[in-house]
């Protein structure tokens, strides 16, 4: 049974995606204060100090990384540093060091974001991040070549969430539905790519 290891995992998507792939593999839950292990993704050591603790497995699924919205003329310096620090090279982080527990034929899966390639005013911060971490994950996987596949998840607008601040949910999708994305990056042949949830999950109508 493949060893998976899932970061973000006490979080919305991050907890449908553990429950999904836990049918087929052990699932380690890694979550910022609770989980099966706690991880801190702006501070690489605490990064190599859980991979140490894991040892070796089989895929790293990363669905964690905080980022915040704002305009180009208002976004503070810490509204940019969040993104940057925490869910770029956060992931960034954790590939480079996950790849010397990873054996042969495992693969990693990073978290996006529509914002990337389709921004909306007021998402600079968020936006900037997004497109940076899909041409990392296109470039990374023409360094790895096929021995560890790489791809990026590029999730919407979460029901639960929508749902929760009071929002429409049409033209969300719910976090088990967002969570097929994720498995199929884990154990499809794709590498290099950014994978839409709506390709592979129901939209909220």
């Amino acid at each position: 049974m493949p060893k998976i290891i899932v970061i973000g995992a006490s979080g919305t998507i991050g907890s449908a995606v553990a429950d999904l792939l836990a049918a087929n593999a052990e699932v380690v839950r890694v979550g910022n204060r609770r989980g099966d292990d706690t991880l801190d993704m702006e501070h690489k050591p605490s990064i190599e100090a859980l991979c140490q603790r894991l040892g070796t497995f089989d895929a790293l699924v990363c669905a964690a990384g905080a980022s915040r919205f704002g305009t180009v003329l208002e976004a503070s310096d810490e509204d940019f540093r969040v993104g940057i620090a925490g869910k770029l090279m956060g992931q960034v982080n954790l590939v480079r060091i996950a790849l010397r527990y990873i054996p042969s034929g495992g693969s990693i899966t990073l978290t996006t974001g529509l914002l990337g390639r389709q921004p909306a005013p007021g998402t600079a911060p968020t936006a900037l991040v997004n497109a940076a971490l899909e041409g990392f994950v296109r470039a990374a996987a023409l360094d790895l070549g096929p021995k560890v596949r790489i791809n990026a998840v590029s999730p919407i607008f979460v029901t639960a969430t929508a749902d929760k601040m009071g929002l429409p949910v049409a033209g969300t999708m719910s976090a088990a539905e967002t969570a097929k994305a994720y498995r199929a990056s884990v154990y499809g042949k794709m590498t290099g790519q950014v994978l839409d949830v709506r390709d592979y999950g129901r939209v909220e109508g």
